[in-house]
């Protein structure tokens, strides 16, 4: 898997973001005859989006004329964004909320992927695996030793992700099963904050897509039935992996132009080509 950069947006970074593209709305068009260059912007989920942006990189040298910008700020921005035109492609690592449906009634996804989400600690913590209980117990702030789950005598730090994200949605409806998260919990913006603070702090847990994981930190097992069930492509295309959740992109309507291209290209083989290699599960796997 690659490595990721693991530099991250400061606080409030969803609404800069959605500022910023509002003062760009203007420019968005479709593509033209003329051979003009055309944009085409994305933004949303930090899960989404190394495989947006890589997608973009390639899709760019092909169609000399189209200018991608791929952004992140968390799935609710990227709903928002969309929802309001401010954006032509939203990208998400859940799915749409039923409030989010009626605000927004054109809105259309289509799932470009699979992800895992994989729970990790700094490398340092040999804890053997942990079960889905352990984990909410732990994020519920009722567990706060590892030595009480077979780990290292040691203060456990949860970290977890911001409001904004659709990572947290899913671990919140699928770990928590919506049990409040411990209020001692960090709370930061992205995927690649999570994996810089757990890679710093020997007694810390967190949770990223697997395409973050990295000898920086350490994934680890999720016990399910007395199964040790490691965070891999494998695992969630076999359906054993317990956290696993789809990845989607968004449109107002159904897509057009240039963002239509793109998606097709997203979805092709190459594209899902690309989804492999930085690390997610392609939707043909």
């Amino acid at each position: 898997m690659k490595t990721r950069s693991t530099s991250y947006s400061p606080p409030l970074a969803g609404l800069a973001i959605l500022l910023a593209l509002a003062l760009l709305a203007a420019g968005c068009t479709q593509p033209a005859a003329d051979g003009h260059a055309q944009t085409l912007k994305i933004t949303g989920s930090t899960t989404v989006l190394p495989v947006a942006q890589a997608a973009a990189d390639a899709f760019m040298k092909d169609h000399l004329n189209a200018n991608i910008q791929v952004t992140g700020g968390g799935s609710s921005v990227g709903v928002q964004a969309v929802g309001e035109g401010i954006a032509e492609i939203g990208m998400s690592s859940r799915d749409l909320k039923p409030e989010e449906r009626a605000k927004y009634r054109d809105l259309v996804d289509v799932t470009i992927a699979n992800d895992g989400i994989a729970i990790i600690v700094h490398p340092s913590n040999m804890v053997r695996s942990l079960t889905m209980a352990q984990l909410k117990e732990i994020y519920a702030g009722n567990t706060t030793n590892w030595k009480d789950v077979g780990g290292p005598d040691m203060t456990i730090v949860v970290v977890g992700r911001d409001s904004a994200s659709g990572t947290r949605e899913f671990f919140s409806e699928s770990v928590m099963k919506k049990q409040d998260f411990t209020p001692t919990q960090l709370e930061k913006n992205s995927n690649g904050a999570v994996k810089q603070t757990i890679a710093q702090t020997p007694g810390a847990i967190g949770y990223v897509g697997l395409g973050y994981i990295d000898a920086d930190i350490r994934p680890v097992p999720i016990n399910v039935n007395n199964a040790l069930v490691e965070p891999t492509i494998a695992n969630v295309v076999a359906k054993m992996y317990p956290i696993a959740r789809p990845l989607i992109m968004i449109t107002n309507g159904a897509p057009e132009g240039l963002a239509k291209t793109y998606l097709d290209y997203l979805l092709s083989p190459a594209g899902q080509a690309i989804v492999a290699e930085e690390g997610f599960v392609p939707i043909t796997a």
